[in-house]
């Protein structure tokens, strides 16, 4: 430990600011992870908890209203979304003729606006997943090139002239490493969750637009489902 300490400290001001760098990245790569797992865990949760509702509710009136109220939930402007385009249909007299298709139309495009505001910043995780270990590996060139710099100039190869440059170049890989691999491993992981999410979201949609379709005659004047911004 005290010998990567002195490493460090005896580093080029180059290599220690690839070293900053990466330690920035690090922290920014962690707490970032650590904030998309909560968002991430919540709307799993969320979605589940809509899904129960709508397979036990026995008609549209025990199901809006309920997610009226989980306005935290990503199927909160789906469902809204569905009601909207719904409400607009009865009153255009629209619903038989474009009902079926404009209402899927809607729950497609909420449920892509909700994944994609999952998915938010996620990119970042990934460029810190791919950039850190080029960052890295340009450490590791300039110390390389340090330990010959050195031995040009003192024209010796002993272990003393290259041990520094070496140092520098093994430290900054190291470091590369340790920020991206824990980047890899969360995006994929957040990949993942957002496919399974995404998935309980069409599956919801399902079981409301067949809902919709079952119920519609008894609903020529709408739905009772307001959105509170």
């Amino acid at each position: 430990m005290d010998a990567l300490i002195h490493a460090i400290l005896e580093a080029t001001a180059v290599s220690k600011g690839v070293l900053i760098l990466l330690v920035i990245m690090s922290v920014a790569s962690w707490a970032f992870m650590f904030a998309k797992y909560l968002a991430l865990k919540s709307a799993h949760r969320h979605v589940l908890l809509g899904l129960q509702v709508i397979e036990k509710a026995q008609s549209l009136e025990d199901i809006l209203p309920c997610m009226a109220r989980q306005k935290a939930s990503p199927l909160y402007k789906v469902t809204y979304s569905a009601a909207a385009e719904f409400d607009l249909l009865c009153r255009t007299g629209d619903l038989q003729r474009l009902g079926s298709e404009n209402v899927r139309r809607a729950l497609h495009f909420g449920i892509a606006e909700q994944i994609a505001r999952l998915k938010s910043s996620l990119a970042l995780l990934a460029t810190a997943a791919s950039t850190a270990p080029f960052i890295g590996l340009f450490g590791t060139v300039w110390g390389i090139m340090q330990s010959f710099t050195a031995i040009a100039r003192m024209k010796s190869v002993s272990l003393a002239t290259v041990a520094p440059g070496i140092a520098e170049a093994l430290v900054a890989t190291a470091v590369g490493l340790f920020v991206a691999i824990p980047a890899v491993c969360g995006y994929n992981i957040f990949r993942a969750r957002l496919s399974e999410i995404e998935g309980l979201c069409i599956n919801y949609a399902g079981h409301l637009l067949n809902r919709l379709q079952h119920e519609s005659t008894r609903h020529e004047n709408g739905l009772h489902f307001v959105r509170e911004d």
